[in-house]
């Protein structure tokens, strides 16, 4: 099997625990080394003695470190065999693997352009003798990240943090220890000083402890997460998405595509696909249009390139699908087929899509988000106004108002609006996920020095 041992300032180190990644049909796929909560602390209280930081590293290291991961064969893996075993392990479609490939080099190609993008125009250089100045400055050395298993691409937020010149303690999640594995070893490859990359799995309690030794931690999570964390000055919550569409007027075949494609993109694991839709029109008719569509995406094995669906031990997918049962409050699944799980026979079962018609705009449904292609559909008016729409991610107003777009942009809980049909994923090269990473990571101090002259 293939083994992932704990890296610690860039080292592989062995560790005395470990556990089997299986796959979701239980297939054991590789050894990982666990690192218990001691190894966390001691390995962060390591680097602010060991490991004095010096400059960042630049962006053409970054490049191609993206460009290895991409195509390289890392860590034993080559780009075929890191996606099949991430398929596998995850539950995702091989195509969100694949897709992973492009968008993590994607992301690395661009940091020089996203910190350009990002930094503050009165901060653009050190000061000259004699002047005082803006400067841009990290607010910690050390940033911790709590990572998810749903979508790879999650990673492309941290890049950014080793751009600032932070060294990262990664916990990754318990079903996706490859990516992250892949991407720390095509960055030291590329040539990345070792002591900013550290990878480190492990349970809550290792994370507790990542949170309460570094300066500042990413943590990605839904609802629990916000719970654990929210109080911390110290964490940037990501998640979780609850990402929507407005929509008024008529229901044409390309509207109903643009909301396909921002429900199932990625079979529905990024927080900016859709799951909630309001309308000013029939919401019933528009939710049986969108389950008709849904309804074509094909459950199968993960590492099969037919998969369109999340996959799950089948038990997991059963009480996956019971939580959705408990929480519709009256709302009707159009989508129904079945149980809602495709039973794959290998101990694994596929999530079919829910498209869940609801008679209110407040329904509780609109705050409800689960990691396969699940949408509730909700009547919306104008009187309604943005009150429906808080709390959201990334929403697409589809309309011919784009008074509606600009009220929303007004919203400051929607982070990100976009007008016209334009999915919900979408983004452009620098445009911020849930405002800058750099708003919380980084700040503007004032830096003087006196001329030569003036010290003599």
């Amino acid at each position: 099997m293939h083994h992932i041992p704990l890296i610690r300032a860039g080292e592989a180190t062995p560790s005395a625990a470990s556990d089997v990644l299986r796959g979701v049909d239980g297939t054991p796929l590789a050894t990982v080394d666990m690192a218990p909560p001691l190894a966390a602390t001691l390995t962060i209280a390591r680097l602010r003695e060991q490991h004095p930081l010096g400059d960042p590293p630049p962006p053409d290291v970054i490049k191609a470190a993206g460009e290895l991961f991409a195509t390289g064969t890392l860590n034993g893996l080559t780009p075929e065999k890191y996606c099949e075993l991430h398929a596998r392990s995850a539950g995702v479609p091989i195509s969100v693997s694949q897709h992973s490939l492009a968008d993590i080099a994607r992301t690395c190609a661009k940091v020089g352009a996203r910190l350009a993008a990002e930094r503050p125009a009165g901060a653009l250089g050190a000061p000259e003798p004699g002047e005082i100045r803006a400067v841009w400055l990290r607010r910690g050395d050390i940033m911790s990240v709590i990572a998810p298993s749903n979508n790879p691409g999650t990673h492309t937020q941290w890049i950014h943090a080793l751009a600032f010149g932070y060294q990262l303690v990664i916990r990754p999640g318990s079903r996706d220890v490859l990516t992250p594995a892949r991407l720390i070893a095509a960055l030291l490859t590329a040539g990345v000083e070792p002591s900013r990359l550290s990878l480190l799995p492990g349970g809550h309690a290792t994370a507790d402890a990542l949170v309460d030794a570094a300066d500042v931690s990413l943590v990605f999570g839904g609802d629990a997460a916000a719970r654990r964390y929210g109080a911390d000055p110290s964490v940037v919550l990501r998640g979780p998405g609850r990402s929507k569409i407005l929509h008024t007027g008529d229901l044409t075949d390309d509207v109903l595509d643009v909301m396909y494609e921002s429900v199932a993109f990625d079979a529905g694991l990024r927080c900016t696909n859709t799951t909630a839709v309001l309308t000013d029109g029939d919401p019933r008719e528009l939710a049986e249009a969108l389950a008709t569509r849904l309804s074509k995406l094909t459950p199968a094995p993960p590492q099969s390139p037919a998969a369109q669906l999340p996959v799950l031990p089948v038990e997991q997918a059963r009480a996956m699908r019971a939580h959705l049962d408990s929480v519709r409050a009256g709302a009707v699944d159009v989508a129904a087929e079945g149980d809602g799980v495709a039973d794959l026979g290998d101990g694994s079962a596929a999530l079919r899509s829910a498209v869940l018609h609801c008679d209110r705009s407040d329904h509780p449904g609109r705050r409800v988000e689960l990691p396969f292609p699940c949408v509730w559909v909700l009547p919306w008016s104008r009187a309604d106004g943005m009150a429906p729409l808080k709390d959201t991610l990334a929403l697409t107003i589809m309309s011919d108002d784009e008074s509606l777009a600009l009220a929303a942009l007004g919203e400051r809980s929607i982070r990100k609006v976009v007008f016209g049909p334009i999915p919900t994923y979408e983004a452009g090269p620098v445009s911020p996920h849930d405002g800058y990473l750099s708003q919380d990571l980084m700040e503007v101090r004032a830096y003087g020095t006196v001329s030569s002259g003036s010290r003599q």
